[in-house]
């Protein structure tokens, strides 16, 4: 029987750290525990995640820049240790578990103060700066991939693989059958460049559709995500190309359309890879350059390798380029399946469930046992590839 307790998740302020924590929170509010959110102004502003949670926006200073940068951001780190401190006392958790961002750290700090047990959770194949800084002093660390770039070897006693939590809508798409293409059916393309959109997927992707061969531009249909101001024009070349888009700035039914689609374009973010696994989807992915120690080209690379995605670099992003891999991906549909079915294999669904059993058992002797790595070059395909 469980015995209900109490956590506190500190996460940064994008959707990138809020996603896999607010599907944790789901699930160990399924267990029948009591959660708190610590974030800052930005993480407490996205909408629909973290409905009914109590909620803590403390100071987070940004470490960064010159002088009179690092001491603000030092005072607010101080600030924001206290007031997590604070909430300890009266919240009295049994584990602190960070998901990387700024705001994460003076949470962090306070439990190591307060000698609550602590797990970081790191989404992305690089570890991030503040897991880097506090890796050495959690009591345990979850990751999304098997090789995370910037983790000590020394700290692998500790290290746990459980992948990167989804929602659970995002779960159920994975045990629906690829979505049916016959030869003259439509074919749903699927665009994202995170929540507002990538001005460069605007420039290239619609130049690109109007490369591929008449016959199938008329099957074609498009959903992409594009920012404000760079919308009306694309609008204007699908009309051109006539080829039926659906375009916004933000869809809040993101995962059903993804259910729909066939094929993914999209940046190399660490939640966009994870729906789009566990989903079974097919994707080209574009990593954004300006990523922090470019974590999205290290992102694409499991996934890549397996062969169910195709890495585009930005700076060969072209038309003609994009337009050579959806030859070869979509215009062959034993190609897609096969690139759909390698995607599912390294998806990992249990995600939320594994990273909440591992901090359940933090504190404990012994917590859980890292899944070998070894075992995970293809997963057994169940559900959907069956």
């Amino acid at each position: 029987m469980s015995v209900t307790r109490h956590f506190v998740l500190a996460a940064g302020g994008t959707g990138g750290h809020m996603v896999p924590a607010h599907a944790l929170a789901g699930e160990l509010m399924r267990r029948g525990h009591r959660v708190a959110l610590v974030t800052d102004e930005r993480g407490a502003r996205i909408p629909g995640l973290f409905d009914g949670v109590q909620t803590h926006i403390i100071p987070a200073g940004r470490l960064g820049g010159g002088l009179r940068e690092m001491w603000k951001a030092w005072k607010d780190i101080r600030a924001g240790t206290a007031m997590s401190r604070q909430l300890y006392e009266t919240f009295d958790p049994a584990a602190v578990v960070g998901f990387g961002g700024y705001p994460a750290l003076p949470a962090l700090r306070a439990a190591f103060k307060n000698r609550v047990p602590t797990l970081i959770h790191e989404q992305n194949a690089v570890l991030g700066r503040v897991n880097r800084l506090v890796a050495g002093k959690v009591t345990g660390i979850a990751t999304a991939y098997p090789n995370v770039e910037r983790l000590n070897p020394k700290f692998d006693a500790k290290t746990h693989l459980v992948g990167n939590p989804v929602r659970a809508i995002v779960r159920e798409i994975r045990n629906a059958p690829f979505p049916d293409l016959g030869p003259d059916g439509i074919f749903r393309l699927l665009v994202t460049g995170g929540s507002q959109g990538a001005s460069i997927l605007s420039d290239v992707v619609p130049d690109a559709l109007g490369l591929l061969p008449l016959t199938f531009r008329r099957r074609l249909q498009v959903t992409q995500q594009c920012r404000p101001e760079d919308i009306e024009a694309v609008r204007s070349k699908y009309k051109v190309l006539g080829i039926p888009a659906d375009l916004a700035t933000y869809f809040t039914d993101l995962p059903e359309r993804l259910a729909w689609s066939h094929l993914v374009i999209a940046r190399a973010g660490a939640s966009t890879i994870a729906d789009v696994t566990v989903a079974g989807r097919p994707a080209i992915l574009i990593p954004l350059p300006s990523a922090a120690d470019d974590h999205q080209t290290a992102n694409a690379r499991e996934l890549a390798e397996v062969g169910g995605a195709r890495a585009i670099k930005q700076s060969n992003f072209t038309p003609q380029e994009l337009s050579k891999q959806m030859h070869k991906l979509a215009l062959d549909p034993k190609a897609l399946l096969n690139a759909a079915k390698r995607s599912y294999g390294v998806g990992r669904p249990n995600a939320a469930e594994d990273l909440a059993d591992l901090v359940e058992s933090i504190g404990r002797q012994p917590i859980m046992d890292p899944i070998p790595v070894e075992n995970l070059e293809l997963r057994p395909l169940k559900g959907a590839f069956a």
